[in-house]
């Protein structure tokens, strides 16, 4: 299966997450499901699905949203999950019991044919950053949505709110080059950061009643399995694997010292909490 259509101002983060990006993921399902399960918990409850409606969820990955979605939409809705690796989708395909309602496209949202005016909701855990023209990917989406539907979704605040994934960045550069320098509106996973962006942005898209909400939460790194569990977390998500991917295995091994002393620091008996900050964006279909 290839990807049916994209826009081409797309195919760099299309490459990323049909390649290491996508694996890295699909290596740690289990455990970023398990580190990512607060934010699910928060997005679910502003979202609101209800039964019988018409979900589509947006960088679904490998299924874990979409298939909760589904248990909240059924019986009578039906969810689907739109991304563009295919890697990913091959494992949410594995995942996704054969009786839930949920189906699953491998597609670029900016250019995917929606069935237009059936949506109720559209829903996304940090798969909408990375569009390299958002308001006119948000546009297209837009026409999957009924008059009246809902949007919400989660994106992450400012880099510096967010020490559980800055911190082990910080302490990979002390041993390996830095990542290509980034502008803040650049596809990437802080790019909305900024919240008149994303005003702007899906104001142009056509929606409105836009609220942002901050949520402020402390993600366990080690996901209750001690500092080791957190050091390989810490150098296997986020843009620290991004700065140590390809790395001499020297490099590498220093780096982990570095994080290592670092969260040794955090660690609480088993834990590794460290503060994370996003915002839960909401807005309606006018």
């Amino acid at each position: 299966m290839t990807l049916a259509a994209a826009d081409d101002r797309n195919a760099l983060e299309i490459a990323y997450w049909n390649g290491p990006g996508g694996q890295r993921w699909l290596n740690r399902q289990q455990v970023q499901d398990a580190l990512l399960a607060p934010v699910a918990e928060v997005l679910f409850d502003r979202a609101a699905a209800r039964v019988g409606e018409i979900v589509l969820d947006i960088g679904c990955g490998c299924g874990t949203t979409s298939i909760a979605l589904a248990r909240r939409v059924a019986p009578g809705g039906r969810v689907l999950g739109i991304d563009v690796s295919l890697p990913m989708l091959e494992r949410a395909r594995q995942l996704a019991p054969k009786e839930l309602p949920v189906d699953f496209a491998l597609a670029d949202a900016t250019v995917y044919p929606f069935e237009p005016g059936r949506g109720d909701l559209l829903c996304s855990r940090f798969g909408v950053m990375f569009f390299a023209e958002p308001a006119r990917s948000f546009a297209n989406m837009r026409c999957g949505l009924r008059g009246g539907a809902r949007l919400a979704f989660a994106c992450w605040r400012e880099p510096r709110e967010n020490p559980w994934l800055l911190l082990p960045l910080q302490e990979a550069y002390r041993h390996v080059p830095r990542l290509p320098e980034v502008g803040p509106e650049d596809p990437g996973p802080f790019s909305f950061a900024a919240e008149r962006r994303v005003h702007a942005i899906l104001e142009r898209a056509g929606f409105g009643t836009i609220e942002l909400q901050p949520i402020d939460l402390l993600f366990d790194l080690a996901n209750g399995r001690g500092l080791e569990a957190a050091v390989d977390a810490a150098m296997g998500i986020g843009p620290a694997s991004r700065a140590l991917d390809g790395q001499p295995a020297a490099l590498r091994a220093a780096a982990a010292e570095s994080i290592r002393a670092a969260l040794a620091q955090c660690q609480v008996g088993d834990t590794v909490p460290l503060r994370g900050a996003l915002w839960i964006v909401t807005a309606v279909n006018a």
